[in-house]
Formats: structure tokens, C-alpha cells, sequence
């Protein structure tokens, strides 16, 4: 409850308080009232109380006011609003003891104006005036006191105190019952609820962070997953509940971009006390930090330009950087960054990037997407290049005309330097006349060592960038076989998170018998350890598929070998055998992806065959074979997860895009359905894609197959099977005979200097007759260099190779098997 009667008639809130006025009141009085009027009528705003009290800067000549009010501590009363200079000139403190002698708690306790002067007892040490009224409240408990500090010689006057009155039940005036809403905030405001996280804010605030009004869920969480993750420390510091002390908030930050560098926000708050059941709530702008430059020191910039950089990976992020930082607090009309290479200057950004916003020279140099600077035709350059330190030419230098039309009303040149070297030069340019101050020259010469450096780590990291793909290409097969009835693509694209070589790889592995096998897999992580592991994990599954085992076998022993190594990394593997001759295929999932069909009609299918655990993580693992039937026109798609999972989406989501995007595709041209699926990928992880399409084959071979018992007529029964076999194949005599002779060299071969079962296969296929005879023996045939009249044996590879137009050895499960192909003519 207020006493006094210099506060009997101030009492009321609002219209009543700052209504007409009284009779005979100051023109100074009657324009307070006027502008108070307008501050407390009318939505509540974020700043309402600020800027209630700057009006006593303005009409009472105060150097600075404050409002304390009681805080969560009940025996405090904190800061909670001020205007005009630091409190720390006058020695005032940010809290008092409400039990205290201090004249904030005086008032509090009382309800009645103090003044105090120089030399008062009580005063603090200096040369000013203090007073202290009591704010309108709801009961003794809950009243605020308004502070007023004044260095005139004679203080505060009575209508100083009338204004000063006239503020404090302004200040007390009654705030809305309620958190704004979007639509009652200005452009640049929010209002953020302490205890639930929500927030409510204008729509300048929601463009700066690329949302639209009907994106945006009203969670500050949403608004902070979009900043630059070293900056949350200090926005938690803010918004988080435990850090709700008196006092303004006031800090920049940097929020991501869809293009280009993250910006660079400021943020201005307050935290508002709750009453009546409502949260606290901290209530402020957020801005543009580039457009304040008036409140942007040089030291400031330097130090953002530095943050930037610090997080600027490749050349085009230094650049980009650079423009962000220099541009529009310089207000310049150009800027430009170019890489020194040799004796050439290479143009890295140019903004505006517009040809015709640069001279003459310059565009007849436009090559590409960037021209090359004509340093030539610029000594200048080359000069300022030589000498190595910043030259700053203002409007009306004589400069070559490349160089003058950059910057007709100012042109600053600043060579990058790194190390003992120059890495490049920044070209700004301004069209009205700049006048260079000693303070941004300082700024220009720095902005310059911190861009040089860090050129020169983007150039390494660049470089270094394209090592790590060169060496990840070269453990990936380096072209695809043409296949019997179908075609297959591959596709593989690195993270551009860092410069650590991936563990993804792929593989197509051409088997016997027209049957193909398709590999996808992935090491865990992304470094040396996991591309070694790859590569020998590539080499093992084809070396075992090669064997002719089924595709559990060759995925169990690939996962023993990945287990005896005893490394700490494990990884993933989808094999597909495809039989080309019957259109069927056998896959084999370990912890991997199962593979996508596309039928020929755009439906697509996600096989649902149980999978077995990643390689080399169980010694003893099963691997269940799952069977997929493919008709022409079939795709088989298979991928790692950096294609389908990211943190915007699992992987389910993403294998059903991916069978979306498969159905819509068009399968005729199968590179360019890789390259359209891969155009969304999120690179944060290495990304493998593998596709097949089954197109079935014309023409199909005719095949027989005979066991060779060992008998004593073991070979003339081989013989009789393969002379029935070519008779019912139509082969003519002469070449029947030729056959003949290789099968029985091959066959005897096989029963004299193997043990075991032998098995002859036949195979017909465009006019060419293939003899395959298998054994249980791994040694190759080896061709003898000379024989001599008396020798028994050894003859028999000689009329192999002799006979037939090709011949070989190939290992087999368990074994080897020698073959040979003959011309033939049908009758």
C-alpha cells in the first residue's frame, strides 16, 4: 500500500494515471504523460518495462533507473529492468537484503519515497542524487521500488519527482495475464515460457531461422536443434530454468543455413516474473547481428570471422565466410576471394555473383563459374601481392581500369598471407566514396591473416579430401563385367563429413554356369582400420564365391575369417547369387539391408527373409537363405544405410522412399536412376548403391552332367555318355571326335592322379562345346616343358591344349576343375 501525499493522486493505473493532467502541470509533464500513454495502452510488448523506464531518462533527467522487485529467493529483491548507464558507476548492487538499510528496502518495507544526496547518511559514496519510490503492487509482499539516480548539481526538482512518479505507477501497471501469442508480438520478439519450453515469437525471428509460421511447433527445442552446436552451452544458459537470475541476457549465436555459412544472431532478453499462476517467462528480440554494425565492435567481427573459419572445412567454406563476415558490416558493393596458384590468381567466390556486377575485364575472362582474375592487366595486384600487406586506394585513385571499376568509390586489396607464402588475395570494392578510418583498416589487416591461414588449411583439407576418395576408389572394383542377360551399375559416394575413408564397398562377381553374385557391405566407422578391413572382406567373398560355394557357405566363411582376425570392428553383408539361365536368385543377409525388387510393372518388394548377425561378431552363426524370382525387366537395388537412415529419418522410412523413388524410375536407363537415388543423399555418411536388371537370357545352353565311377571302364563309359550326348546335339562327326579326345585325356587325368569323386559336365552354348571335368584335387595341371621319346605320360594337357581353341583350371569347393571349349558346326 503506498503512503505520502505526493502519491495520494498517483494511485491509479494506465489512462487514469497518465490521463489530461492536472491544472497548471509543465508542458515536460504533460508530453511524459502523453508518451507513457502510449507505452502502457494497448497490447503488452516484450520491453514494455524498458521502455517505461527510458521516459525517465528523457523527462526527468535521470543517468540511470531500475526496478527491484522480490526474486525466488524470498528474502531478496533483485534487478529486474533498468535503463541509461552501468549501475556499477553509482556502486549500486544487482540484489538487496529485504530486511536490509539500503533505501530499495526502505521503500519496500514502508511504501514511501527515500531521497538521499551526497554526504546523507545511508548515501552511496559520489557525487549524485538517489531516489527510490514505491511501485503500485498487490499487497506489501509483493510491491517493487522503482530507483532513480541523477547527476545534476541539484538533483532531482518537484516536476522531476511528479515525472518520476507518473513512471512508477506506469511501471506497476498491470501486465497481460498471459504469455503473447505469435500474432500480439512484434516482428522481432519472443516470449518464452520457463517451465514448459514453449515459445511464441515474430515472424522476422522464424525467417532468420528458415521456418515458416506453419513449420514452426512452438518448442524451443525445435529452434535450438538449428544452431551451431558449440554455441548451445551459452543459449542453454539462457533458456534453461536454473538460470533465471536478475538482469538482461545478451549474446550472439549462429544459426545454420540451407546454403551457404551460418548466420549470425543476436539475442536481447529479460527474464518477466510470474504472478497470478502464470510461468516465469524471459522476453526479448532476436536479430541480424550483420545489420547492427553500429553495435558491433571490430574486435567483435574479427572474432566471429575467426568462429566462422574455425568451422570453414573446404576452400568455398573460407570464402563464403569471408564474404559473410567482410560485406554488409563493411556495406561494401563487391567483395571478391581468390586462390594464388603458381603465378595465377583463381577466383573462389565473387559476390555478388552476378557477371555483369563486375568490370569488363573480368567478364571476358568468365570461363566456368568463377573467371580467372587477369592479373596480368592488373600490376597492381601483383604489386600489392609482391609487398604482401594490405593497400587501401580511396575514391579517384588512378588504378588500371580492372581494378578501378571494382571499387570506383573505395578499393581495399588485401593479400592473404600464410606462413611464408601468399595464399591468395580479397578484393572489396564500394561505389559512393568510403572513408577508410584507422579502426577498419586494423580490421581489414587481420580479417586478412585469419582468412590466409585458413585458406591454406582448407587447401590441405581439399587435397587431402581428394587422397581419401582416390583411395577409396581403388579398393572398389574399377568397372563392372558385362553380364549374360542383364546389366548392373554401381554407384559410391564418400561423407563429406570428414576426411576418414569409409568402410562401404560393393562388388559384382561373374560365378560358373551364368550365375552372378552381388555384394553390398559395410565396415563399422570411418578410418584406415575399417577401408583395410573392407578390402580384405571384399577379397575374401570373392575369393570364396569363386570356390563355387552356395551363399551361406561363402558368408560363413567370411565371418570365421573376419572372427579369426580379432579385430575390434565388425561389419555388415547382403550376398545375392542370380542364376542367370533360370531367372532365380539365393540371397544371404549378416545384420545388412535386404535388397529392394522393382518389378516390371513399377511394384516394388522388400524380401522379409530372416537375416543372420553382422560378420565377426558370433564364430557360430547361422545365415538363412532366402529365394527371390525374377522376371525380364526385374531391378534388384541393393544399398548401405547412409543412402536410407539419417537423423531426419530411420531406416525404415528410408528403404520405403527408396522403393518409392525405385518404382517411379524408369529402368531402362539405370545409371541415371543411380544418380537421380543417390541425389538424396545426406553425405553424412558414406553411401554404396548397387543395381541390377535382370533382362533374362536369349539364348540358353543346353547342359549334361555325368559321374565318373571308378571302374575298370570307368573312361569308355564316360565316353559312350558324351558320344550319345553330342549325337542328340546334332554336333558333326569331325568335331564329335575332337570333343571325344578331350574328355577322355581329361577324364583319365583325373582318375590316375586324383582321388575322390569325378564329375564331367557338358555344356552347348552358340555353336561351342564346353568339356568341364571337377576332382576333388586343388592341384593345377601343370604343361611339361619337354618330353622325351621314352616318356609314358605327360602328353595328355599338350593334346588339350592342342585341340581345343581355350582351356583352363578353376578352384572349386573342395577341389578343382579343368576345362576346355571346342568350335563345333551342327548338321
Amino acid at each position: 500500500m503506498r503512503t505520502g501525499a505526493a502519491h495520494a493522486s498517483h494511485t491509479r493505473c494506465n489512462t487514469d494515471v497518465v490521463s489530461e493532467g492536472a491544472e497548471g502541470r509543465r508542458t515536460g509533464t504533460l508530453r511524459a504523460e502523453d508518451a507513457l500513454k502510449a507505452l502502457t495502452s494497448g497490447p503488452g510488448s516484450p520491453d514494455r518495462v524498458r521502455r517505461v523506464l527510458e521516459q525517465a531518462l528523457v523527462f526527468a533527467s535521470a543517468a540511470f533507473v531500475a526496478v527491484y522487485a522480490p526474486g525466488e529467493d524470498a528474502d531478496l529483491l533483485c534487478l529486474g529492468e533498468s535503463a541509461g548507464v552501468p549501475r556499477t558507476l553509482f556502486g549500486l548492487r544487482e540484489t538487496y537484503a529485504r530486511t536490509g538499510t539500503s533505501p530499495v528496502a526502505a521503500t519496500h518495507r514502508s511504501g514511501s519515497p527515500v531521497s538521499l544526496g551526497p554526504g546523507d547518511a545511508g548515501a552511496q559514496p559520489g557525487d549524485f542524487f538517489l531516489t527510490v519510490l514505491p511501485v503500485p503492487g498487490d499487497g506489501d509482499g509483493g510491491r517493487a521500488c522503482l530507483l532513480a539516480v541523477s547527476e545534476r548539481a541539484d538533483g532531482f526538482d518537484p516536476e522531476d519527482r511528479k515525472r518520476l512518479e507518473l513512471i512508477a505507477d506506469a511501471v506497476g501497471c498491470p501486465a497481460p495475464a498471459r504469455p503473447p501469442e505469435d500474432g500480439e508480438l512484434p516482428a522481432d520478439a519472443f516470449s518464452l515460457a520457463m517451465d514448459s519450453g514453449r515459445i511464441a515469437v515474430g515472424d522476422d525471428i522464424l525467417e532468420l531461422f528458415a521456418l515458416t509460421r506453419a513449420e514452426f511447433d512452438g518448442k524451443v527445442e525445435t529452434l535450438l536443434g538449428l544452431t551451431v552446436p558449440e554455441d548451445l552451452p551459452s543459449l542453454m544458459s539462457v533458456v534453461e530454468t536454473d538460470h533465471t537470475a536478475p538482469g538482461d541476457r545478451d549474446l550472439e549465436f549462429r544459426v545454420l543455413q540451407p546454403s551457404g555459412p551460418p548466420m549470425w544472431l543476436r539475442l536481447r532478453g529479460r527474464p518477466v516474473p510470474g504472478g497470478d499462476g502464470q510461468p516465469a517467462r524471459l522476453e526479448g528480440t532476436v536479430a541480424d547481428a550483420s545489420t547492427l554494425r553500429s553495435d558491433v565492435t571490430d574486435v567483435a567481427r574479427v572474432q566471429r570471422l575467426a568462429a566462422m573459419l574455425a568451422t570453414a572445412g573446404t576452400v568455398r567454406d573460407v570464402s563464403q565466410a569471408v564474404v559473410a563476415a567482410l560485406r554488409k558490416p563493411l556495406q561494401a558493393e563487391r567483395i571478391a576471394l581468390a586462390e594464388l596458384e603458381g603465378d595465377r590468381l583463381v577466383v573462389t567466390v565473387l559476390d555478388p555473383p552476378e557477371p555483369e556486377s563486375w568490370p569488363e575485364l573480368w567478364r571476358l575472362e568468365w570461363r566456368s563459374e568463377w573467371p580467372d582474375a587477369p592479373v596480368r592487366a592488373m600490376p597492381t595486384l601483383a604489386a600489392a601481392l609482391r609487398e604482401g600487406r594490405a593497400h587501401i586506394w580511396p575514391a579517384g585513385t588512378p588504378l588500371e581500369p580492372a581494378l578501378a571499376d571494382v571499387g570506383p568509390g573505395g578499393l581495399a586489396v588485401l593479400p592473404l598471407p600464410a606462413g611464408n607464402r601468399m595464399a591468395g588475395a580479397c578484393l572489396i570494392g564500394w561505389d559512393t566514396p568510403h572513408d577508410f578510418g584507422p579502426d577498419e583498416r586494423a580490421l581489414l589487416t587481420a580479417s586478412a591473416g585469419l582468412a590466409g591461414q585458413a585458406l591454406m588449411r582448407a587447401h590441405a583439407f581439399d587435397a587431402e579430401h581428394e587422397l581419401v576418395g582416390m583411395l577409396q576408389r581403388q579398393l572398389l572394383p574399377r568397372r563392372l563385367p558385362k553380364l549374360p542377360g542383364a546389366v548392373a551399375v554401381a554407384r559410391y559416394l564418400p561423407t563429406t563429413a570428414g576426411l576418414e575413408v569409409g568402410g562401404d564397398w560393393y562388388d559384382v562377381i561373374p560365378l560358373p554356369d551364368n550365375h552372378v553374385a552381388l555384394v553390398i557391405g559395410d565396415v563399422q566407422g570411418h578410418s584406415a582400420a575399417a577401408a583395410t578391413l573392407m578390402g580384405q572382406m571384399r577379397t575374401a567373398l570373392r575369393a570364396y564365391a569363386v570356390e563355387g560355394h552356395p551363399p551361406d557357405v561363402v558368408v560363413s566363411h567370411a565371418n570365421r575369417l573376419l572372427v579369426d582376425l580379432e579385430t575390434d570392428l565388425f561389419a555388415t553383408c547382403c550376398y545375392v547369387d542370380v542364376d542367370m539361365e533360370e531367372g532365380s536368385a539365393w540371397y544371404v543377409r549378416a545384420g545388412h539391408l535386404p535388397p529392394v525388387l522393382r518389378h516390371p510393372d513399377g511394384s516394388t518388394h522388400l524380401p522379409d527373409a530372416e537375416g543372420g548377425p553382422p560378420l565377426g561378431v558370433v564364430a557360430q552363426a547361422d545365415f538363412p537363405i532366402g529365394v527371390l524370382r525374377l522376371q525380364p525387366g526385374t531391378v534388384v537395388a541393393l544399398t548401405t544405410d547412409g543412402l536410407v537412415e539419417s537423423a531426419q529419418a530411420d531406416i525404415d522410412d528410408g528403404l520405403d522412399r527408396l522403393a518409392h523413388e525405385l518404382s517411379l524410375a524408369d529402368p531402362a536407363r539405370l545409371g541415371q536412376v543411380a544418380d537421380a537415388l543417390l541425389g538424396n543423399a545426406h553425405r553424412s555418411d558414406d553411401v554404396a548403391l548397387l543395381l541390377l536388371r535382370y533382362d533374362g537370357m536369349a539364348l540358353r545352353p543346353r547342359r549334361e552332367s555325368w559321374t565318373v565311377w571308378r571302374v575298370p571302364e570307368a573312361v569308355g563309359h564316360t565316353r559312350r555318355f558324351t558320344r550319345r550326348t553330342l549325337r542328340a546335339w546334332s554336333v558333326s562327326r569331325d568335331d564329335a571326335d575332337t570333343v571325344l579326345l578331350i574328355v577322355s585325356e581329361l577324364v583319365t587325368n583325373a582318375l590316375v592322379h586324383t582321388d575322390g569323386q569325378v564329375r564331367l559336365d557338358l555344356t552347348l552354348l552358340d555353336n561351342r562345346v564346353r568339356v568341364s571335368v571337377a576332382d576333388s584335387s586343388p592341384r593345377t595341371p601343370v604343361k611339361p616343358t619337354s618330353i622325351g621319346w621314352e616318356a609314358t605320360g605327360g602328353r595328355g594337357i599338350l593334346l588339350v591344349e592342342a585341340m581345343s581353341d581355350i582351356w583352363g583350371t578353376v578352384p572349386v569347393s573342395g577341389g578343382k576343375q579343368v576345362w576346355a571349349e571346342v568350335p563345333i558346326s551342327l548338321l
